[in-house]
């Protein structure tokens, strides 16, 4: 029996908690073919019975429908006590949570914008929309209305993401009516994050983008104690109201038992050219409050967003203004770039994050 066709077999055989092949997401170990018989085992977070045995069941009918005759032996095991912290998401590379200290500093649009420029650079990318009280992407996006797909796994029912301009987008706003007050309080709130990571089937990912709600609440604490957060872009204004309210958020994620590691500053706002002269630039809310921040975070201005007219048009009428700027387009790619450099980096000096650990 050739070894290549059995491990293809498999590859159609579905990991219960992400949705991805077994063989992708690393669950078969000490694979042996001998004669017949097939030997191996998979590796399980989890102890449920049922899924054990469909598992198991699904394995061997894959491996039969090319090799009837196969003898296959399978050892489940189950690591729960010893649950490597990468096991959440293990389809996903980087997961970059984009963060502010306040609102209406323009994260949503930061967060929607490096998705397209990472995309377009030929990454894979996903977004959650992580702002349940005032999600902006189905509006941000166009896809105000659409349903997120619903498919069963292993008799569980999970979260498909919808797919727009090449991104996978989970939102609250795709699944409550658009102008429904979402009124939950810090557990609910917590339950729905928890949701859109462990029953969303999230393909196989170089980058998750989360768009955080502004502050230091449920949300991001949540967020962090669910998930192995690769690092941090704080969304800025050059106000320093703004920067005293973003020192406080990003301190947040510098906390020595949440210690996320801060990949750069958006400074948005910056300044503002008039179309009759491109030269001149208005500074409306003052200077410097971004260069200011990545000093305090010891990290990188990764780019200044000016104001651009067509950037708020866009978003109010479902475009997104990466494709209806060159200018914007520009400076968006260039983060995309200096962002790409910095996880590089992060990832080359310093360990994985360890989801926080509730005490």
């Amino acid at each position: 029996m050739d070894h290549n066709k059995i491990v293809d077999s498999l590859r159609t055989v579905l990991d219960p908690k992400t949705g991805q092949d077994i063989i992708s997401v690393g669950l078969v170990s000490d694979f042996q073919v001998n004669g017949d018989h097939v030997g191996f085992t998979i590796t399980l977070d989890h102890n449920d019975p049922e899924i054990k045995s469909k598992l198991n069941f699904g394995c061997i009918e894959a491996i039969q429908k090319v090799y009837p005759q196969a003898q296959v032996h399978i050892h489940l095991n189950s690591q729960i006590a010893n649950k490597p912290k990468s096991g959440v998401l293990p389809q996903v590379t980087n997961i970059i949570a984009v963060a502010s200290g306040k609102g209406g500093v323009g994260k949503s649009t930061v967060s929607a914008n490096l998705a397209m420029a990472l995309k377009e650079k030929g990454a894979s990318v996903g977004l959650m929309d992580a702002d349940l009280y005032g999600p902006s992407m189905p509006k941000m996006f166009g896809i105000e209305g659409m349903k997120p797909g619903i498919q069963e796994l292993y008799g569980k029912h999970k979260i498909v993401p919808i797919e727009t301009n090449g991104i996978h987008v989970v939102s609250i706003g795709n699944i409550v009516d658009p102008e429904q007050a979402v009124v939950l309080r810090g557990p609910r709130l917590g339950g729905i994050i928890k949701q859109f990571v462990n029953e969303c089937i999230w393909p196989s990912l170089d980058y998750l983008v989360i768009d955080l709600p502004p502050g230091t609440g449920d949300i991001q604490l949540t967020l962090v104690q669910t998930l192995p957060v690769t690092g941090v872009v704080m969304v800025t204004t050059p106000q320093q109201l703004a920067y005293i309210d973003a020192v406080k958020a990003m301190n947040m994620f510098l906390l020595e038992n949440i210690n996320v590691p801060v990949l750069g500053i958006v400074e948005n706002m910056s300044w503002f050219s008039p179309k009759e002269d491109p030269s001149k630039q208005y500074y409306l809310f003052g200077e410097g409050s971004g260069r200011q921040l990545a000093n305090k975070a010891n990290s990188i201005l990764l780019g200044q967003v000016p104001l651009i007219m067509a950037a708020g048009k866009a978003g109010d009428t479902g475009k997104i203004a990466f494709h209806e700027s060159e200018e914007f387009r520009n400076i968006f790619s260039d983060i995309a770039l200096n962002l790409m450099k910095q996880l590089k980096l992060r990832n080359e000096t310093l360990d994985p994050t360890q989801v926080v650990q509730v005490k």
